[in-house]
């Protein structure tokens, strides 16, 4: 469905967004912090676009909507969660106790990535990198492989886990229920999973397991993965079980680890001193303030024609805008900010074309030779790219037609 527009501007939309994509290139080609790249792109847009004396009231109404401070204080609340995981050591307790729990490794290599996975880390998956290593030797698979199974695994929790910062970014913009988005991806999670086995460890040989002192080290090592994972799971059940706001659960999950750690304040204080957590918090009002901005200059006289007239059907415009945003930006987050900014315009949004949104731009950050996970762990495996592409392309595929036919059928 086409929505109408209305335009603040009295210069041309199209030439102003034009311009701002051109800033937004040279900034992300300069490697500038997403948070300030998307709140500087929206600034600019703003001044070339919109009547001048306008720009600090939509500036307020960004930052005093509820919905933009409740996702800035999510997502500095899950980013300190995160941090904290990674500085008072207990991801590396988590780690071991999983793969001393699981004594098959194919449910290591699969589960374990994605288990890490829940802590949204840039280029987190060389945490799970070296106990990947470990088991993949013991089936023998070679470099290309053991990239594939430790990115396309982390990457597999991701579209179903309700405090995934991209997930409650697409939620949040479109104003639509979690849950209502969360329920659509079950599917393509599914088929991520069957094809990654398929790919990636169909036809490898099992381990033999040593039942030696099996009962003993299992009962240990099972209460120290609940102790460990308990952050993350008070965190989910906060926020699925109980309603409660995702910025007020973040933060349940950090008391939870503090009780759980004890880290002296230094430790504690190191996140704090961190850019990464502030950068990516400002990209989350960034996102809100691009939004806003799109809004009212009208972003919908320059696609809005050509989906009414049925020239560029709305499935086309959601699959290809924001993979391709995603795959050159090396972020979803900024994808999709930036992909509904513009799709806003001309398309009111429903659970169905809000999933397809994001797993449109998650799909196409996961294979982007600028996401930092697949660098990182193509290089720890020394994995040239070309060797890893021919087994991420058909997991795209399929992960794409699954999205699609959910769209369809939904």
């Amino acid at each position: 469905m086409i929505k109408g527009s209305s335009s603040l501007g009295f210069v041309d939309p199209s030439t102003a967004l034009i311009a701002s994509f051109v800033f937004l290139a040279i900034l992300i080609y300069k490697r500038v912090n997403l948070g300030i790249t998307l709140t500087s792109t929206a600034m600019l847009l703003a001044l070339l676009s919109a009547e001048w004396q306008r720009i600090p009231t939509v500036i307020f109404e960004t930052t005093v909507n509820p919905l933009t401070m409740s996702l800035v204080i999510a997502t500095f609340g899950i980013m300190l969660l995160s941090q904290l995981y990674k500085e008072t050591k207990v991801i590396d307790a988590l780690s071991e106790s999983i793969s001393r729990i699981v004594k098959n490794s194919k449910l290591v290599v699969s589960t374990l990535p994605a288990i890490i996975g829940l802590l949204p880390v840039a280029g987190g998956a060389l945490m799970s990198a070296p106990l990947v290593e470990a088991e993949t030797e013991k089936l023998g698979l070679k470099a290309e492989k053991k990239t594939y199974v430790n990115v396309w695994f982390r990457h597999t929790i991701f579209p179903v886990y309700p405090v995934s910062q991209v997930l409650i970014w697409t939620a949040w913009l479109t104003e639509l229920a979690l849950t209502s988005i969360l329920l659509r991806q079950i599917p393509v999670v599914i088929l991520m999973v069957i094809v990654g086995y398929l790919i990636g460890l169909w036809k490898t040989p099992k381990k033999a397991v040593k039942k030696e002192n099996l009962r003993i080290s299992v009962g240990s090592e099972l209460k120290r993965f609940i102790v460990t994972f308990s952050p993350i799971l008070a965190t989910i059940i906060a926020v699925v079980g109980f309603g409660v706001d995702v910025a007020v659960s973040a933060f349940i999950g950090v008391a939870v680890l503090l009780i759980i750690a004890r880290p002296s304040l230094q430790v504690f204080t190191k996140p704090l001193k961190n850019w990464a957590i502030y950068g990516i918090t400002l990209a989350a009002y960034g996102a809100f303030l691009m939004r806003d901005v799109v809004d009212k200059i009208g972003i919908s006289e320059i696609f809005g024609p050509f989906v009414a007239n049925g020239n560029v059907d709305a499935l086309f415009l959601l699959l290809v805008i924001p993979a391709v945003l995603s795959f050159f930006i090396g972020s979803p987050l900024g994808g999709i900010a930036i992909s509904f900014s513009i799709l806003s315009g001309v398309l009111n949004f429903t659970p169905k074309s809000a999933a397809l949104l994001y797993i449109s731009a998650y799909l196409g950050y996961v294979i982007a030779p600028t996401h930092l996970c697949l660098i990182l762990t193509a290089e720890y495996f020394k994995c040239p790219l070309g060797k890893l592409y021919k087994y991420l392309i058909p997991s795209l595929a399929v992960s794409i037609l699954t999205a699609i036919l959910v769209y369809i059928l939904a």
